[in-house]
């Protein structure tokens, strides 16, 4: 046999490798984007809790008023079983011999389970999840007022050293930046309105 009768033999259980390879690099994708969901919406008061994940339960089974990001989750563990369902198809691809492949049943089942859970989960996902999230915005407000990283954008205006001094006494609990500075006469509310604006800090006028 050939090579050109080996790429010919094998070509048909390769496509589905590869496409099976591109859907597990989706599900990983997706799942990523859901970890960042259960963690900017994790609290609600020791985590970020900068977003606000519609409650589609009750609450948590151990802590009345919780709501757990169940959509998210659930889209996890599909990701995961897509992941398994790729080893798999790649075991059942390589497992071949010459033009035969007993294994291609298996391939074609996780293939299109795949497929199937994968469609799903984005649609559940996008409708009982990504529709309805909300961004926590007197929290966010709160934490922009109180952050020492603010300090950053007045180093232009009262000098390096000044802000190098500000954050550590911020740091130490003195007061807010906001409060240090004026306490201090390096500027004005005025000026400090201007320069923390969240707009001029983030480059967003959505605000």
């Amino acid at each position: 046999m050939s090579a050109v009768d080996l790429i010919e033999a094998t070509s048909d259980v390769g496509c589905f490798v590869q496409v099976s390879a591109t859907l597990k690099r989706t599900a990983i994708k997706v799942s990523k984007i859901c970890n960042d969901l259960r963690l900017l919406s994790s609290g609600p008061q020791t985590g970020l809790g900068e977003l606000r994940l519609p409650a589609r339960q009750a609450g948590s089974s151990i802590m009345p008023g919780k709501v757990n990001p169940v959509i998210p989750e659930c889209v996890n563990q599909i990701a995961f079983a897509i992941i398994g369902n790729d080893v798999t198809v790649t075991v059942a691809a390589e497992a071949g011999q010459l033009q035969l492949n007993a294994f291609e049943p298996v391939i074609a089942h996780k293939f299109l389970e795949g497929i199937d859970w994968m469609v799903r989960g984005l649609d559940s996902l996008r409708t009982l999840c990504v529709d309805d999230i909300e961004a926590n915005r007197d929290h966010l407000a709160a934490m922009t007022d109180s952050s020492v990283g603010v300090v950053t954008a007045l180093t232009p205006h009262i000098g390096y050293a000044t802000a190098t001094i500000i954050a550590r006494r911020a740091l130490a609990g003195e007061g807010t930046v906001r409060e240090l500075v004026l306490r201090g006469g390096q500027l004005t509310a005025q000026q400090l309105d201007d320069v923390l604006m969240v707009e001029n800090l983030t480059g967003n006028t959505s605000w």
